[in-house]
């Protein structure tokens, strides 16, 4: 692991990893932490191992995926810093051939697009959820066809304030009109919650991918 941070507190929905299966990460939003999101596994579809994992920086009682200079606009050095230090536990939970699903709330949202962002043919999938991807000034790379063939689930809420609405509308254009990911999107009415719609669409959309 990387020596920057110390190895991550992972939670196993089922206590522990069944390593045969396809693995579904669920990223927790800023100044959460793992055990926030863990309970959303009990909502999804039978069949994978889910784990949700503490973001490695301390921040206001909770933990965050990436220092930032604002909602969801990380800062490219910590992006790096902490992409680096998920993929060192990734590659040693799911090795190649291992099938792995992103599942993002809020700054885990941010964190889920550096991730694929940053290697597309990595994940079998990523959920955007209620979130933002980085973009340039992040150090990612969001050139025209950047997730081509990639499944990719978006999620916005109509009324959420938290977002800030530019980087929102700028998510979903890039995602459904340059990205060239395979795009599954939702409008929640909604603010900045998963829903029990959304938490539907969510499963029916794992399913599609590790039956």
């Amino acid at each position: 692991m990387s020596a920057a941070f110390a190895d991550p507190v992972v939670a196993w929905a089922a206590g522990a990893d069944d390593p045969g299966r396809p693995l579904v990460v669920l990223l927790h939003g800023r100044g959460s932490h793992e055990q926030d999101i863990l309970g959303l596994a009990s909502h999804l579809p039978a069949g994978p191992s889910y784990a949700a994992v503490r973001a490695p920086i301390a921040e206001g009682g909770g933990y965050a995926w990436f220092a930032n200079r604002g909602i969801g606009r990380p800062l490219a050095d910590s992006l790096t810093a902490t992409t680096a230090w998920f993929r060192a536990w990734l590659d040693e939970v799911a090795p190649g051939g291992r099938p792995v699903v992103l599942v993002g709330f809020s700054g885990g949202a941010a964190f889920a697009g550096g991730l694929v962002l940053g290697d597309p043919e990595r994940y079998a999938g990523t959920a955007v959820l209620h979130g933002t991807l980085p973009f340039e000034d992040a150090g990612v790379d969001v050139g025209e066809g950047r997730l081509s063939g990639r499944p990719v689930l978006v999620v916005h809420g109509e009324v959420d304030t938290v977002i800030p609405a530019e980087l929102q509308t700028r998510t979903w254009s890039w995602l459904h009109d340059g990205s060239g990911a395979v795009v599954t999107s939702r409008r929640d009415p909604g603010g900045h919650a998963l829903s029990a719609g959304t938490v539907a669409v969510l499963g029916d959309w794992i399913t599609g991918l590790v039956s």
